[in-house]
């Protein structure tokens, strides 16, 4: 009776182990509800950060310049995108400085 007592022991451990595994392979392969994308402007490119296909941020010129001009490239207008929604996912000032636009090399 032992046996039987350990091999219904291990079975159902091993399903337990199971439901975990999926339950944590879900959770992993949640989608991110955050997302970045860039759009053409006139002059340049731009980017929108969206939470759940909903607008928050449209930035169409470069920030924290005192000149109102556009991103010169599509990977620059991007590179600033993932710094802004880094920043909201640790629920910080989605602000950046001009520090920042140097350090990413952003052209200016």
């Amino acid at each position: 009776m032992t046996i039987n007592n350990k091999q219904y022991f291990w079975s159902k451990i091993h399903k337990y182990l199971i439901v975990f595994a999926i339950l944590l392979f879900i959770a992993c392969a949640k989608k991110e509800s955050l997302t970045t994308a860039s759009f053409k402007t006139s002059s340049g490119w731009g980017y929108t950060i969206a939470y759940k296909e909903k607008v928050l941020i449209k930035q169409s010129v470069i920030p924290v310049i005192s000149d109102t001009k556009s991103f010169k490239t599509e990977d620059d207008a991007l590179k600033v995108a993932d710094l802004v929604k880094q920043k909201l996912k640790q629920n910080l000032s989605p602000t950046v400085t001009k520090n920042e636009l140097i350090l990413l090399k952003i052209k200016l």
